[in-house]
Formats: C-alpha cells, sequence, structure tokens
C-alpha cells in the first residue's frame, strides 16, 4: 500500500527595523514590531487559521485515516504567542486529535549546523522543550531549517537521539535513484531519511494555479492518479511545503483549500494511506544508504547553501556572528540571549543574496531592503551593536579558556554558597521545629527530676506512718 506523508512548515523571523550606524551603542532594540505584527497577523488570518481550520475539519471526517506534520520555529511560536494567540489554541486542538505530529528543528531556525555544533544542540534542545510546553508532544524526527542536511549533520541528529530526519531530494544527489523510499545515513546508519517529492510538492505549492502550466487546473483526483501510478515497489511519497501554500502563495480563489479536502476520499478510492514522519520510520525500512558529503537543501534550483553563504556579504556576516558563539551562551543575560537566537535567523542572510535569473534577483520577492547591500549593512550595524554589548560583559582581551574557567569558578562558588544556605535553612528550620515541641532542649534537667521527685514525695510518707 502507498503512503503520504504531508509536513508543513512555519516560519518568521523578528524583522529588523531600519537601524543606522548613529544608532550603533546607543539603541539596543533592534526589532521592527510594527511590521512583525502586521505580517503574520495578515498571513495567519489568510493562510494558518483557516488551514488549521479545514485539517481539523478533514480529521474529524476521515478520522485516523488523514494525518500530518509540523515543523514550527520558536522564532514563529513567539510571534504566534503573542499576536495571534488563537493560532495557538487551534494548533493545541489539531495536537488533541492525535493526527498531527510536530517534528524538532533549531530554534532560531538558523545556520548553526553549519557554524556552530554546540549551538546547534543547545537550539535544538529549546525548540524541543518549547513544543512539549506547548503542545505536550516530544519531538522524535528532526527536520532542520530549510531542510539544510549532509553527513556530518546526520552524525549530530543520530547522536541527539532522533530516529529519522527529513530533507530535500536533490536530483544531484539521488542520480537515477527516487526519492519515494527510505534511505540511510552512512555515517549515522540508525538513522532514517525521508526525503522530499520535489516534482509533487511543488505542483502544490508553486504551480497549483498557474494557468499556463500545462497540468493546470489540478484536481484531487487527477493529483491521486499521479501517485497511484507511481511503480509499485514506491511506497512512499513524501510532500513537504511551506504552509503559507494554504491561502497565501495559493490564494483561496484557487480553489487549493477544496483540493485539500478532496484529496482523503480520493486517496482511499485507490488504496493510498497518509502516515505521519514517526509512523513512515518504524514501518518502513531502509533500502540503502544515502551519502550527501557537502550541504544540501530545498532552496532554489541548485538546491544546495548558496541561499544564505553564496556571497561574500553573506560569508561575512555569518561568519561575524558566530564567532562570539561561545561567549555568548556564557553569558546569563536574558536579553542578550534572546537577541542573540533572534540575530540567527537564516532570513537575515537570505535577505543578502545577490543570486540572479533570467527574472531578476530570485529572493527579492521575500526581501523588506531594496538591495542585498541595505540588507547586508542593515544587519552589521545591529550585529556591531550587539557585539559591543557582549564585549562589556565579556570582554575580548580574555581567551576563551580563560574566560570559561572564570565562569566555572564563579559557577561552582555560586552552587557551594547556595549548598551552604539550604544547609542553614535546614538548621534554622530544626531549631525552630525544637523549640516549639513538647520536650524543649534548653530544659533537660526538669525532664530527668520530675521522676526523682515523685519517689522522694512516696519515701517521706512512708517515714512518717512508721
Amino acid at each position: 500500500m502507498k503512503a503520504i506523508c504531508f509536513y508543513f512548515q512555519i516560519h518568521q523571523p523578528f524583522r529588523l527595523k531600519n537601524y543606522r550606524f548613529f544608532d550603533i551603542g546607543n539603541d539596543h532594540y533592534y526589532y521592527d514590531d510594527f511590521a512583525n505584527d502586521e505580517i503574520i497577523t495578515r498571513i495567519a488570518q489568510r493562510s494558518y487559521l483557516p488551514a488549521n481550520a479545514m485539517l481539523l475539519d478533514m480529521i474529524k471526517q476521515y478520522g485516523k485515516k488523514f494525518k500530518v506534520a509540523f515543523s514550527i520555529s520558536g522564532t514563529a511560536l513567539e510571534q504566534l504567542e503573542v499576536y495571534v494567540p488563537e493560532f495557538i489554541e487551534s494548533m493545541k486542538e489539531l495536537a488533541d486529535t492525535g493526527c498531527v505530529e510536530f517534528l524538532s528543528e533549531t530554534y532560531a531556525h538558523s545556520l548553526s549546523s553549519l557554524e556552530d555544533p554546540d549551538e546547534f544542540v543547545a537550539q535544538v534542545k529549546d525548540h524541543d522543550k518549547k513544543i512539549y510546553q506547548l503542545f505536550g508532544q516530544h519531538p522524535k524526527v528532526f527536520r532542520n531549517t530549510e531542510l539544510i542536511y549532509d553527513d556530518d549533520i546526520s552524525a549530530m541528529v543520530q547522536s541527539m537521539g532522533f530516529k529519522g530526519v527529513i530533507t530535500e531530494g536533490a536530483k544531484h544527489i539521488l542520480g537515477w535513484k527516487s526519492p519515494n523510499y527510505v534511505y540511510a545515513s552512512p555515517v549515522a546508519p540508525k538513522l532514517k531519511l525521508l526525503l522530499k517529492n520535489s516534482k509533487l510538492s511543488d505542483d502544490i505549492s508553486f504551480r497549483f494555479s498557474n494557468p499556463q502550466w500545462a497540468s493546470y487546473p489540478l484536481t484531487a483526483d487527477k493529483y491521486i492518479d499521479w501517485i497511484a501510478a507511481l511503480p509499485e515497489e514506491e511506497q512512499l511519497v513524501n510532500l513537504f511545503m511551506n504552509y503559507e501554500t494554504f491561502g497565501e502563495m495559493q490564494p483561496r480563489e484557487s480553489g487549493i483549500f477544496e483540493f485539500m479536502k478532496a484529496l482523503p476520499r480520493f486517496a482511499a478510492e485507490r488504496g493510498i494511506e497518509f502516515l505521519t514522519p514517526s509512523e513512515v520510520i518504524a514501518k518502513m525500512k531502509p533500502v540503502g544508504e544515502m551519502p550527501v558529503m557537502h550541504p544540501i537543501s530545498w532552496a532554489d534550483e541548485a538546491r544546495d547553501t548558496s541561499a544564505w553563504l553564496g556571497n561574500t556579504l553573506q560569508q561575512e556576516a555569518v561568519k561575524k556572528l558566530y564567532s562570539i558563539g561561545e561567549r555568548v551562551r556564557l553569558c546569563q543575560d536574558r536579553r542578550i540571549k534572546q537577541d542573540w537566537y533572534y540575530l540567527q535567523a537564516s532570513d537575515h542572510f537570505f535577505y543578502m543574496s545577490t543570486k540572479h535569473n533570467d527574472d531578476g534577483n530570485v529572493h527579492s520577492h521575500y526581501s523588506p531592503y531594496d538591495s542585498p547591500y541595505t540588507a547586508f549593512t542593515n544587519y552589521m550595524n545591529v550585529l556591531s551593536d550587539f557585539m559591543i554589548r557582549v564585549e562589556e560583559q565579556y570582554p575580548e582581551s580574555i581567551d576563551n579558556e580563560e574566560l570559561n574557567a572564570l565562569l566555572l569558578t564563579i559557577r561552582n562558588q555560586s552552587n557551594e554558597i547556595s549548598q551552604l544556605n539550604r544547609e542553614v535553612e535546614m538548621l534554622r528550620n530544626n531549631i525552630v521545629k525544637d523549640t516549639t515541641g513538647d520536650f524543649p532542649v534548653d530544659e533537660p534537667v526538669k525532664e530527668v527530676k520530675k521522676p526523682a521527685k515523685k519517689t522522694a514525695k512516696k519515701t517521706t510518707k512512708k517515714v512518717a506512718k512508721n
């Protein structure tokens, strides 16, 4: 029996305000709150909320026969909690059905897996805590930022206890192979790989409402027929896409919601089931190993990391940011740690891309800046101020090893003081308990004399009688 595995990405960065050179050292708040509020509220109203309502209706209609998975970045969750709390409630309702799985990723939707392994692990842990706090699930399958993956990343993912990872079915990696199987990592054999079927995913995400497309209009029965017609041994079709596909990238008027609602009915008629990533990993065995020597992603035609690291502007910004990673992790300042996460969002580097095709800069549609150079300048101004704040707490004149040892000593002393305070508190409680008991500790003599006094009285009476 063939299976469809649906996965949706939700991510929104904290966008930066216009931050001038003269703001450095004077203004430590970097974000465009108006833009963040307006964008996520608009997208939620047009896409996230109606799409959640659609999925809930489908689950109520088809029960356990229809299932999906989500990967939601920590920065998106924070904004949704503030600006669109009703989305969080609707997502909790979906989680309660048992038909929705939440995947793990980096909290900040960052490039840490490529630049800073310690930061990568820390962010994954923080993200998973957030998912459990909101939705009561411990993610079992990992999905990296923009599906970035290679063999080195697979080793880190397996070491964190994940059973599977989702990534792109890139043609230059697959060669003659099909993405419609489960594969394994050669350096982490226990880690199963689920590969996106790019064509069938993009047919929904990008081509659905395009009247110039040869297969337009796309209907649910036609789409399911395509899947059913795949070779019999190809049992898995992974459909991975941005959640904004529904209502934003493909407007409601295109019929995208009706298309989605009809899929389970036609799938059932053709004997095709829906599985979550965890169910796929539990049911299907790898057909072989899939080596990935160089990082891949789902961005652009190249399916590599050049969307974020393809030019000197991007490389300089990323290098500068992660050069202070170790010091920031030693820091206990909540605001610095928060800004550190927000500044790592991959979007900031995406806006600096200078990649072009026949239509111009392929990334300019998503950027709030006039040009990649404006994006770079604005980001570096913010980063300069942030680095000054980090330097004030942890000067560069002290090397990392010396600073780490110093902070370790401080933490040990702090722990020792806390332990001593607990012991003092315990002793104080014992003293209070003793002084309020039946036998006060400051009157031990009376306790001994009482029986002796009674004996003396009895003896006196006997002598007088005689």
